[in-house]
């Protein structure tokens, strides 16, 4: 493996901007347009319904 593929992504969500230094089993992430978009666990909760109705998160 070379560097690169060993740097782990920051995460940031979203809506809020919380950020994360790896990955969290409890996050959501969408893709929306191509892009990938993360929610942190209190984002993810304060929009479930909006989530699960597969709405982008523009909407809501």
């Amino acid at each position: 493996m070379d560097e690169q593929s060993r740097a782990v992504e920051q995460l940031v969500c979203a809506p809020c901007g919380t950020t994360a230094d790896s990955p969290r089993p409890t996050w959501t992430c969408s893709v929306e347009n191509g892009c990938r978009r993360y929610f942190c666990d209190d984002c993810s909760r304060e929009h479930l319904r909006a989530i699960e109705g597969r709405l982008d998160s523009s909407w809501w």
